[in-house]
């Protein structure tokens, strides 16, 4: 068992404060509502973060890098109890190992019409973690803190409308849109980030925009 660091307490106390853009605040009864789970442990390589690939045949998303997480349904009382029950649910993480630390403001995906709820937790006993539902998930990570923030690591993506986002590109992997977004925010606000480029910018890969 460990204890909550001091990085992910300032980190969580920044994220209850950070102020939505106009764009992503949620319309009035609009919406289905969902959550995902931010969570946070100790791992061989530091401090990391989990995130799943989804499968490449899902419905929406297909192949994206993600947060554990998905609707909430009218039994899980909560965003909070939504973020537990997707991530055992895709990644078998046992959900009494996670110490939640707060919810951040609900964040309007205008392309889904879904109001998420980002859950921010503190993994104090890590479980195995694996795909377990592999017609959504296609693989777990978890990716160390100190390779998202590795300036080499970032880029501008550019979407054929226009509009550029931050992204990562760890393990494989190239996290982008609403999760990139909001990694970005929360490592930006928790004082983590390191000095990148955002003036690197490149074309969304016609692959991922299929998705």
């Amino acid at each position: 068992m460990t204890e909550v660091p001091d990085w992910l307490d300032i980190l969580a106390a920044q994220a209850q404060r950070i102020r939505v853009p106009k764009y992503l605040r949620p319309p009035d009864g609009a919406g289905r509502v969902a959550a995902v789970l931010m969570l946070f442990g100790e791992g061989p390589l530091g401090p990391d973060v989990l995130l799943i690939q989804r499968s490449t045949h899902g419905r929406r998303h297909a192949g994206q890098p993600a947060f554990p997480g998905g609707g909430v349904d009218p039994d899980d009382g909560g965003p909070v109890e939504a973020a537990l029950r997707e991530a055992e649910e895709e990644t078998g993480v046992d959900p009494s190992g996670v110490h939640v630390l707060c919810t951040m403001p609900e964040l309007y995906l205008n392309h889904s019409d879904n109001r998420v709820t980002p859950v921010i937790a503190w993994w104090r006993e890590p479980s195995a973690v694996h795909a377990a539902s592999p017609r959504e998930v296609e693989s777990v990570e978890r990716v160390p803190i100190a390779e998202l923030v590795d300036p080499g690591n970032r880029v501008m993506l550019r979407h054929p409308s226009g509009m550029a986002g931050p992204a990562f590109r760890v393990r494989g992997m190239l996290v982008w849109g609403f999760t990139a977004m909001v990694l970005d925010t929360v490592l930006r606000e928790g004082g983590l980030e390191r000095p990148w480029d955002p003036t690197r910018v490149e074309d969304l890969p016609q692959e991922a925009i299929r998705s």
